[in-house]
């Protein structure tokens, strides 16, 4: 299992997640130490970068919005996401 994300209870995984905010267009980067590399497409203003990289997760595994929160990491590149209602083999394609 990669170390960047983790099973826990009741259905949610934890992504461990490096962010690099304002780049031309947001994807994802590979593996940052142990975390996986997010590049946004969204400036540091008011929280914009944390509800784009939200999103984005959010629509690489079709999920609803409301499936992805953000634990840690608020006004940090280093940040952790809690995901419902997703598997295993849907969050490895994140990085396909």
């Amino acid at each position: 299992m990669p170390d960047w994300y983790r099973p826990g209870r009741d259905g949610k995984l934890t992504l461990t997640l490096h962010i690099q905010p304002g780049a031309k267009r947001s994807e994802v980067a590979g593996i940052h130490g142990e975390a996986l590399k997010i590049r946004l497409a969204a400036p540091l203003v008011d929280g914009k970068a944390n509800e784009a990289l939200l999103r984005f997760i959010a629509e690489r595994l079709e999920l609803p919005r409301a499936a992805v929160i953000l634990k840690s990491g608020q006004s940090s590149r280093h940040k952790l996401v809690e995901v419902q209602g997703c598997d295993e083999a849907r969050v490895r394609a994140l990085i396909a």
